[in-house]
């Protein structure tokens, strides 16, 4: 299975071809796909991220007509489930860690052109949806690649490479996080079996059972679970980072100076740092493409169960997931990291890393990040509560978008999408 993940990875995130400048810089053939379509549809619809931000809100706060169907809000709720969760805690820690500070502005700049992305797909997904007989709608990019397209197969490719990503690949990830970030308590290694600890066995089992519980309820269920989740942990998380800017107000500006001259110095875009050989450029792209999921075709599931009068305003609520993932969440996660973490030879604002990283990747940054403001124990538990919470909710929402693609696959009386 590692040999398998690492082969598909390195065929999609490996060195498409490699740039002659600083020493080399590798780009990806995931990369270009999505910045190469990020751009187009950016300048085709004419900087449309800038341009309709005051209808996002608009959009967002339109009553739904239908109590058997979603508002642009509920759907807004659903899609960030999955967008707000491990790519903000993890993945801009490993941004940061290998990258350096200038690749928070490369994430920015991602979800700007991500913006136009999630516009585009979402909006097709509205175009392009199924109705059922209780007057409630679903879709995704497998329903409109069939249907625009004419092309039944590559429907049915995408759905299946969904399905395996999110049952198999995401979900594992996530819960991975989740039970890693427990790895900072005594009681983690307290339980052993031989030279292993029981706790992420125990701990898995215990989750599954949770959303096992949850999705039998349906895709209504999801919903209401997730629709309370979400804005609790968001505004949790968010008070408590402000909380960290404010201790550590007095830092802030040299916090952005780092991120906005790493990001143009040539060293670092083209050389990275920590000497991993990765670029800020490159961990930017990156990471911003994991973390707001802007192109991926995941989030258009859940905005094509929306009931509005025009896919139009869909497609621009879909555009504020991006932003709150990427403009908030993701870049207060950042702030706390940058401006709070330093090593022997300098602070991680500008590049360095030392042991206090662990394991790129892990939770355990953050962890750290807010240990040093609030004390080792309490930073541990906020960010192993908060990663619970995200991990809870992205399992759920990427339950009913494989659910989707099964129906697709199947029929709709394969499963129950959403009842």
């Amino acid at each position: 299975m590692s040999h398998l993940i690492e082969t598909v990875y390195n065929l999609l995130w490996g060195d498409l071809f490699t740039l002659p400048v600083g020493g080399g810089i590798g780009i990806s053939l995931m990369a270009v796909l999505l910045l190469t379509a990020g751009v187009f549809f950016t300048l085709r619809t004419r900087l449309l991220p800038v341009r309709l931000f005051r209808d996002m809100i608009a959009a967002v706060c339109e009553k739904n007509q239908s109590r058997d169907s979603l508002s642009s809000f509920q759907t807004l709720i659903v899609s960030t489930a999955t967008r707000v969760g491990m790519g903000n805690l993890v993945g801009v820690v490993a941004a940061v860690s290998a990258g350096g500070a200038g690749a928070v502005f490369w994430m920015w700049l991602i979800a700007i052109v991500g913006g136009a992305s999630a516009f585009v797909e979402s909006t097709l997904a509205q175009i392009y949806k199924k109705r059922d007989v209780s007057g409630g709608s679903y879709g995704g990019p497998s329903y409109y690649i069939e249907a625009a397209l004419k092309n039944r197969a590559l429907g049915v490719i995408f759905a299946i490479a969904l399905i395996a990503t999110y049952a198999g690949g995401f979900n594992m990830l996530a819960s991975f996080n989740l039970i890693d970030s427990m790895s900072n308590y005594g009681f983690y290694h307290q339980f052993m079996m031989g030279d292993k600890s029981l706790v992420p066995m125990i701990g898995g089992a215990i989750l599954a059972i949770l959303v096992g519980i949850c999705i039998m309820g349906g895709g209504k269920q999801i919903v209401r679970i997730t629709g309370v989740l979400v804005p609790f942990m968001g505004v949790f998380y968010i008070l408590m980072a402000v909380a960290v800017m404010f201790l550590n107000i007095g830092r802030l500006p040299e916090v952005f100076v780092n991120i906005f001259s790493n990001a143009f110095d040539f060293k670092a875009i083209f050389g990275g740092a920590a000497g991993f050989g990765s670029s800020a450029l490159m961990q930017g792209i990156k990471r911003g493409l994991y973390s707001n999921e802007a192109g991926m075709g995941s989030t258009p599931h859940a905005h094509a169960l929306a009931n509005v009068d025009c896919p139009h305003d869909q497609g621009v609520v879909a555009m504020i997931g991006v932003f709150i993932d990427t403009f908030v969440v993701l870049t207060l996660n950042a702030l706390v990291i940058i401006s709070t973490l330093y090593t022997a030879d300098g602070p991680l604002a500008s590049g360095y890393v030392g042991d206090v990283t662990g394991v790129l990747g892990k939770a355990n940054l953050a962890q750290t990040a807010f240990g040093v403001v609030f004390g080792e124990s309490a930073g541990n538990m906020f960010v192993a509560v908060c990663l619970f919470f995200f991990a809870f909710s992205t399992i759920l929402s990427w339950n009913l978008f494989g659910k989707i693609n099964v129906a697709f696959l199947f029929g709709k009386k394969s499963t129950v999408v959403y009842t």
